[in-house]
């Protein structure tokens, strides 16, 4: 990837969500919210001061950040600030 994250932002990668729920019934695209969670795919110098690190799966409010799709891959660029927490 040809994408370096400056200062405090991130590179994030959505995690999916399942297509049905745990009872089994089906969601359509259509009714899904876009997940609040994801893996981050690359961190500028300043947030891995913040302890976030390549990997680590965060947890985001709902409207931060911003999409863009870097060789077919869709990704959400965040500031570190925005980042609510990490998931052990």
């Amino acid at each position: 990837m040809a994408f370096e994250p400056l200062k405090d932002r991130l590179l994030v990668i959505r995690e999916e969500q399942s297509n049905t729920t745990a009872s089994g019934l089906y969601i359509p695209d259509t009714a899904k919210e876009k997940p609040l969670e994801g893996k981050v795919a690359a961190v500028g110098p300043e947030a891995k001061e913040d302890g976030i690190n390549v990997g680590d799966t965060v947890v985001f409010a709902n409207f931060t950040g911003m999409e863009i799709t870097i060789e077919g891959t869709e990704y959400l660029i965040l500031l570190s600030k925005e980042v609510l927490g990490l998931i052990k």
